[in-house]
């Protein structure tokens, strides 16, 4: 039965307000649940030890507040004072000056300016101790508005943001030409959300291609791409493109999600690549765990029977 559950029925999961409040009730309880095996933790000193962990073995990384589709602008301004506290929280740590934001969770849903102007707290409390913020990149519905917000921000100076592009989407070469042209930073991902056929392409190996055009997009024309994969035969094409063209390691980075291919991930770092991890905590981390099973189907049943029940009897 499970072989038949799509990535679409985890979108329809990630979304579901049950689910979502069962898992933000009873949290992580166990240190070794299964979403421990994706998610830091609840809190950022979760996230810092974790990343203290991380930058032990020689990686990187970028601390992300999980959250999304806020439906208040008290609701966006508290989520932006929550970056702005992590952003603190980071640099009394001493850990890599990076963190990653949905758009969504500092009111994209709500309108442009209020998330331009949440977004531009961000950056200005991580310009003095030289922080770099990605914008993740979400479903399709947003990517007009996720690219105005942070080019209008990069137009009026804001130099410590990048953003995140769906392989997947079939507008990214496009828009990817835009970004290097304005010498702003990409990570490039396959993407995570459940697309229509006319603006997305559907078959894996239709995705991979596309990965592999675009990272040689970005790595030809690009400024400090990172190539957030773990499929190691398109980390091995991105790592042979960038020899035959004379690009060194440190020119670009590999990016991998907490938890996943941690032996690739050491692999690569020992080799003299550049490597961060993506590290998210959060008590809203549901829809991300789901996105994350939807790669990994068969542990659903675990999870769906664990949350299901504690509803239950609540």
């Amino acid at each position: 039965m499970l072989g038949l559950v799509t990535r679409g029925t985890f979108s329809m999961l990630a979304s579901s307000s049950l689910l979502a409040r069962a898992a933000s009730r009873y949290g992580m309880r166990h240190g070794n649940s299964l979403a421990r095996r994706f998610v830091a933790g609840e809190v950022y000193d979760d996230a810092i030890a974790a990343s203290r962990v991380l930058e032990r073995q020689g990686l990187a990384v970028t601390l992300d507040l999980l959250g999304e589709r806020v439906a208040s602008t008290d609701a966006a301004l508290a989520a932006a004072r929550a970056y702005v506290d992590l952003v603190n929280a980071v640099t009394s740590a001493g850990i890599s000056r990076s963190v990653s934001v949905k758009l969504t969770q500092i009111g994209l849903d709500i309108d442009i300016a209020t998330t331009i102007d949440n977004l531009r707290r961000i950056l200005e409390a991580g310009q003095e101790p030289g922080f770099f913020v990605r914008v993740d990149m979400e479903g399709s519905a947003h990517t007009d508005a996720t690219l105005d917000a942070v080019s209008t921000l990069w137009g009026i100076g804001y130099r410590n943001v990048g953003v995140a592009v769906q392989a997947s989407l079939r507008r990214s070469a496009a828009d990817i030409s835009r970004l290097n042209e304005m010498g702003m930073s990409v990570r490039l991902v396959k993407g995570a959300y459940h697309e229509p056929r006319r603006i997305a392409f559907a078959r894996k190996d239709e995705v991979n291609e596309q990965f592999g055009l675009l990272m040689e997009q970005l790595l030809t024309h690009g400024h400090q791409p990172a190539i957030a994969t773990h499929d190691p035969i398109l980390i091995e094409r991105t790592r042979a493109f960038a020899h035959s063209r004379g690009i060194g390691p440190e020119a670009y980075e590999f990016e991998f999600l907490y938890g996943i291919r941690r032996d690739l991930q050491l692999a690569l770092s020992r080799g003299g690549q550049r490597v961060r991890i993506y590290v998210p905590y959060g008590r809203e981390w549901f829809p991300y765990f789901m996105r994350r099973l939807g790669e990994r189907p068969a542990n659903i049943a675990f999870l769906l029977k664990s949350l299901l029940s504690e509803e239950r009897t609540a």
